[in-house]
């Protein structure tokens, strides 16, 4: 049986700790819930939002809708050979705690995606990526429910159309659907291990582990990321808050010239990524606070709120990151997170 709340404080539903309110809220923990809910008169006479962990929104203004918490729980496998596992995980689960299951029973694809805030639904929809890793290069299928029929509906990789950060569900399928599990193919033996990206070979070789597995590959990103991340449970963030934006080969090399230490990873096409961190701790913003909005002393990506700031707090300073970037290097930062 759905009950909707009315003025719910969501400061327990988004990892920045912002006390906006919704107008009315309510938790799914059932396919059936969601269906109901869906065909509800209340549903469909006001505005709506899904959060899992709320890890990647900042509330500018209370919600004036209907934000609906999604409690769907379940991890299984449903297809095995001798090389490879399809796993299903609910859309409710904690990403980390699907990262682990198959961590531990050895199962390889996902452990450099350790660590990372919010949900398995969500993972799709920012297509989710960390050291040299994305969700879209194991994910098969995403099960979703129209929101307009409460139709189950079967999405493929290709038709999911991810990007850098990006899937049909940030676009125009927006707020269209709710996705209620995602399918991973991953290996059981001749793991494809990466560990070329970032810091991971330092760390393992500071590990003292000279023949990487996938259980110490998952452990040397979860030690660079608690190294460099602040814990939300102690500082209020939503990780990183920018993409790392994409340049021109001939921007970036212009660029080169005035700063030789600017990173840059070339893609096929020519084109160049830029590390948004480096752009943003180079410009000084790195352990700024105004307030209790600031940006964090330890990784120049990753925007706090220490105490009590309001949402829009965090929003005019991002704004004014952006506009100094712009100003120094002509790039210009897109937030990742979703600002509502």
């Amino acid at each position: 049986m759905i009950s909707l709340k009315e003025q719910q404080s969501l400061k327990a539903h988004n990892t920045f700790h912002i006390n906006a309110h919704a107008s009315l809220f309510c938790t799914i923990s059932s396919l059936n819930d969601a269906i109901s809910l869906f065909r509800l008169p209340a549903y469909k006479e006001h505005p709506s939002l899904i959060v899992g962990s709320g890890s990647n929104i900042l509330f500018t203004n209370d919600f004036a809708g209907i934000v609906i918490h999604n409690e769907l729980k379940g991890i299984r496998a449903v297809k095995e050979t001798d090389q490879h596992v399809e796993v299903e995980a609910a859309s409710g689960e904690q990403w980390h705690s699907l990262v682990m299951h198959c961590v531990n029973n050895n199962w390889g694809g996902i452990e450099n995606l350790s660590l990372i805030p919010g949900t398995v639904g969500a993972a799709p929809m920012q297509n989710i990526g960390a050291y040299g890793v994305e969700i879209k290069d194991v994910i098969i299928t995403v099960n979703a429910i129209d929101r307009a029929s409460g139709d189950k509906v079967t999405f493929t990789a290709e038709e999911c159309r991810f990007g850098y950060r990006e899937s049909v569900f940030k676009h125009e399928l927006k707020e269209k659907f709710l996705i209620s599990s995602v399918t991973l193919r991953l290996t059981k033996k001749n793991h494809k291990l990466n560990t070329s990206y970032g810091a991971i070979k330092e760390t393992l070789s500071m590990m003292n582990n000279a023949a990487p597995a996938v259980q110490s590959i998952s452990a040397a990103v979860i030690a660079i990321r608690r190294s460099k991340l602040p814990d939300p449970e102690v500082i209020g963030n939503a990780g990183s808050f920018f993409k790392n934006p994409v340049v021109s080969r001939e921007h970036y090399e212009a660029l080169k010239k005035s700063y030789p230490t600017m990173p840059g990873y070339f893609s096929e096409n020519q084109s160049v990524k830029v590390p948004a961190a480096w752009l943003i701790e180079q410009d000084g913003w790195k352990g700024k606070r105004f307030g209790d909005a600031g940006v964090h002393a330890n990784h120049a990506l990753v925007l706090v709120n220490y105490n009590d700031a309001k949402g829009k707090d965090i929003q005019e300073l991002a704004m004014k990151i952006q506009s100094s970037i712009q100003a120094k290097f002509e790039i210009m930062l897109t937030p990742e997170v979703n600002i509502i």
